[in-house]
């Protein structure tokens, strides 16, 4: 008993250095993002930034839309068989649009960039700490977080958003798609009650997921990152765990926006 305590002790103190090690990570980075700002910051930083988001967000549009058309039409298809039983089956209207505009395309968007970028921070980074290029960076006068993390946080913090918007326009596609192959009802019509089902709230709702979702990658990749120690194989472990520990927050933070928005609502 004693052991499983001990145990249990410890590892919630690490997971508690870990949560404390993100909002120091996340304060410092707010602190350098105005050198990454366009104008009024370091133009070199800026062009980083750019470059950044062309890599998060062009980069994936291609697999997002798949992504996002494949599971618009799984849920369309499973909702139909559902809701046809009931004689309304014009309801898989909303439940597609509704249902990506607030959970699905944000979601969707979280876990291909999770992949994608989370694991591109936290090797990148953890390959200059392994060559001791964060060190020279010191030496140099240059404060690493907003050499390295910034421009990547805001490239992060705009890319994922707009990558999200896609997912939700692709995902509702697909069930247009489906809904006129199998009703013969044209996509005009289809996008025309799209537009009746979403409110202003639904939209707000899958904006500030995206914003939260890109905050959790951008900083979990990075803190990864950051916490190498060794050689070559460490860089390796440090993306496996970005990629692992980013994923699972993201779908926690998704439970918890859930949950607060739905109480919001029927306040």
């Amino acid at each position: 008993m004693a052991n499983i305590l001990e145990i249990a002790g410890r590892e919630t103190l690490r997971k508690l250095d870990y949560v404390g090690s993100l909002n120091i990570q996340l304060w410092e980075t707010l602190r350098a993002m105005r050198s990454a700002l366009p104008v009024i910051g370091n133009r070199h930083r800026w062009h980083a930034t750019v470059q950044q988001m062309l890599e998060i967000g062009v980069d994936a549009l291609p697999m997002v839309a798949l992504l996002s058309m494949c599971s618009g039409f799984i849920l369309a298809l499973q909702g139909a068989s559902e809701l046809r039983r009931f004689g309304a089956l014009h309801f898989v209207i909303d439940l597609v649009a509704v249902g990506f505009t607030r959970e699905l395309g944000p979601l969707l968007t979280a876990i291909a960039a999770s992949g994608r970028s989370g694991s591109a921070f936290a090797a990148e980074i953890g390959t200059m700490k392994v060559t001791e290029e964060i060190d020279a960076l010191k030496v140099m006068a240059f404060e690493p977080v907003e050499f390295v993390l910034a421009p990547k946080f805001l490239a992060a913090l705009i890319a994922v958003p707009c990558l999200s918007i896609v997912a939700n326009f692709f995902g509702i596609l697909a069930g247009g798609l489906f809904m006129f192959f199998s009703t013969h009802l044209s996509l005009l019509l289809y996008f025309r009650d799209v537009l009746a089902s979403i409110q202003l709230k639904d939209v707000l709702a899958g904006l500030i997921k995206s914003v939260a979702f890109a905050t959790i990658i951008a900083h979990v990749g990075c803190l990864e990152g950051f916490r190498v120690r060794g050689g070559p194989d460490a860089v390796g472990r440090s993306t496996t765990t970005a990629v692992v520990r980013s994923t699972f927050l993201v779908i926690v933070a998704d439970s918890v926006f859930t949950a607060i928005f739905y109480f919001m609502g029927k306040a």
